[in-house]
């Protein structure tokens, strides 16, 4: 039986809606009839005049936090134009397994998929495209570190790469499977705190946060 169509509705539009997605849900469904269960799933269960393909943009399944789900076919169009004109405004928080120094900076690193270990992303001077983050230091907790991450480019992986490779920050993400030492979905400390764009219709500027449970 499908699950119940069940999700954290932050805001409701008749162009579009504001999902707090949790982590271990997929945004999208993924391949094979067991991974249908998914964000757009069950956005469209919910609003049965939802469009089929209503994804905008994407959250890895480990990622928590604010995703724009689009109801129509023209406020799909418009929001899928301002993300890849890089229109939208996108702020994550994390929880680092380890200590940070120093307070800020940008991090640029070239990275492609591992063809032999997928999703996994590795990092290629030469065949990598450049993945560009700007992060801040909030906080020391204890043995971990609380730090804000704004994504300039939105390649697969990248804040978590980012993280954890010896040429970023060198510390992963706490609970992150593929490049920390998380278990299984639902553990890592990432989250999409704050997401801004232009109303596909009105044209008014959006703003949306989302404090996450850790």
């Amino acid at each position: 039986m499908p699950p119940e169509p069940l999700l954290q509705i932050l805001h409701e539009d008749p162009a579009f809606v504001i999902v707090n997605k949790t982590s271990g849900m997929l945004s999208v469904p993924g391949r094979g009839d067991h991974k249908f269960d998914s964000v757009a799933y069950r956005v469209r269960q919910m609003y049965p005049d939802c469009i089929e393909q209503p994804a905008v943009h994407r959250l890895d399944m480990d990622t928590s936090g604010l995703l724009v789900v689009a109801r129509t076919t023209e406020a799909h169009r418009e929001l899928s134009r301002q993300f890849t004109a890089r229109e939208t405004q996108k702020r994550y928080v994390a929880l680092l397994e380890g200590i940070l120094d120093g307070d800020s900076g940008t991090l640029e690193l070239p990275f492609r998929l591992d063809l032999d270990n997928r999703p996994l992303q590795i990092y290629d001077e030469v065949h990598g495209k450049m993945g560009t983050t700007h992060w801040e230091k909030i906080a020391i907790e204890g043995l971990f570190t609380r730090i804000s991450f704004v994504p300039i480019t939105g390649r697969t992986h990248q804040l978590r790469l980012h993280s954890a490779h010896e040429k970023g920050l060198g510390i992963p993400i706490v609970g992150d499977p593929f490049y920390g030492n998380g278990n299984g979905p639902g553990e890592m400390k990432l989250h999409a705190c704050e997401l801004g764009f232009t109303h596909p219709v009105t044209g008014q500027a959006m703003r949306f946060k989302s404090k996450p449970d850790w």
